[in-house]
């Protein structure tokens, strides 16, 4: 992998990271309640989310620059390990042995893809 593509993968990288926060941010604020639906969607955090999500997309825009489509989706598929893993330490959620199963073939193809890809 040349350093080009080391740097976009890191750019997407971060973008998917990013966005897992937002998805934290979202989760939070759907979990308080409110006077009203406009004030359910028209808050501080929602909004801020919404705007990381945006800001998720230039950056998946800038980093399709430098890195094959191919290698996009793998990339991506991290989203499902740091999702995980905030649900765990943030809304203390269960690990089952299916998630767990999951999350290691997630993690065996990105390790394949890595190698042979």
């Amino acid at each position: 992998m040349n350093k080009t593509v080391l740097i976009y993968s890191c750019v997407l990288l971060i973008g998917v990271f990013v966005s897992a926060i937002s998805q934290v941010l979202l989760k939070k604020a759907a979990m308080k309640h409110y006077e009203n639906h406009l004030k359910e969607y028209l808050n501080p955090m929602v909004i801020f989310a919404y705007a990381m999500f945006v800001g998720t997309t230039f950056l998946s825009i800038i980093a399709y620059r430098g890195i094959p489509l191919s290698m996009g989706p793998i990339l991506e598929a991290t989203s499902y390990i740091y999702v995980t893993i905030f649900g765990v330490k943030i809304f203390h959620e269960r690990l089952n042995k299916k998630k767990i199963i999951a999350l290691f073939f997630i993690v065996g193809g990105i390790i394949i893809y890595s190698i042979f890809g």
